[in-house]
């Protein structure tokens, strides 16, 4: 692998409303760090880091003989000596619900009397997201109204914010399950956990979808926590419904305004009750349960 305290070059794939499996698959073959940044419209923009000497003229040529269609792209040249960090994990610390969320480059927690997440994120964990935010306020109201979970899915955990964020605000530690498709996120995940001493309570999966055998063993669940965009929450929510236990919690996110209606009445339809919707900016989550 290039070492990432060199520059190197980012090359930026124009927003795609969702970019073909085939194509993300290429992509992540192609660079040594793939990130996904979602647009206030709810696009997907990948993003893709690679040495100097790499020649994005063969890129197309590349994509071409694998018989793809890749969105059009643009190159930046990052000087930097430690591009990894000092490019994509930056964010301020900020404060939501029960939670202050600071970097991983903060030398030292700020001062703060809220339950403190410490966390190493790149571009695609969405760690400042509007999303993340909603789920943090929605999982300090769930804690406030004494909601007491002891099985949680983290379901497309990025980072693990949202796992760590449980861990630390139920005292009663419950078992929770951090999945996603990407091993980078599982990664993270796993050393997020650690620099939180919440590694005993939090098992990073890498895992399609529902078909790791250790969320089928371990379910039902009776938390499971989505913060990923409209088309998978549809394509997983027969799954979800099924692995969440009976009067359990599904909260939801990654959705804009204009998909809201669409998002609710398909799971109102697979059998979820709408407890309660949020929204900021244009961005969305739901807190749904199983009667």
């Amino acid at each position: 692998m290039h070492n990432i305290s060199q520059s190197c070059k980012l090359i930026k794939f124009a927003p795609v409303v969702t970019l073909d499996e085939r194509c993300a698959e290429f992509l992540e073959s192609i660079f040594e760090v793939v990130a996904i940044d979602y647009t206030d419209d709810g696009l997907e923009q990948y993003v893709g880091y690679a040495p100097l000497s790499f020649d994005e003229t063969q890129l197309a040529a590349q994509a071409k003989q694998a018989d793809l269609s890749l969105p059009p792209f643009q190159l930046e040249i990052l000087e930097s000596k430690n591009w990894l960090k000092e490019n994509v994990i930056k964010f301020p610390p900020f404060e939501v619900g029960d939670f202050l969320v600071y970097g991983i480059h903060e030398t030292a927690c700020p001062a703060t009397p809220k339950l403190p997440l410490q966390i190493y994120a790149a571009t695609a964990f969405g760690s400042d997201h509007q999303t993340t935010r909603m789920c943090l306020t929605a999982i300090t109201e769930l804690y406030h109204q004494h909601f007491i979970p002891q099985k949680i899915l983290d379901m497309g955990t990025g980072s693990g914010i949202l796992s760590l964020a449980a861990a630390k605000i139920w005292q009663q530690k419950p078992q929770i399950i951090a999945a996603d498709i990407d091993q980078e996120s599982v990664d993270v995940t796993a050393n997020n956990a650690i620099t939180n001493n919440l590694e005993q309570n939090i098992h990073a999966i890498l895992s399609d979808g529902y078909h790791n055998p250790l969320i089928t063993q371990t379910a039902p669940f009776d938390l499971i926590l989505a913060n990923i965009l409209a088309n998978p929450l549809k394509a997983m929510s027969k799954s979800a419904y099924q692995a969440l236990a009976s009067q359990g919690c599904y909260l939801i996110s990654g959705f804009i305004d204009n998909q809201q209606q669409d998002i609710i009445q398909h799971h109102q339809k697979v059998g979820f009750k709408i407890i309660k919707t949020y929204q900021i900016d244009n961005w969305c989550a739901a807190l749904l349960q199983k009667e």
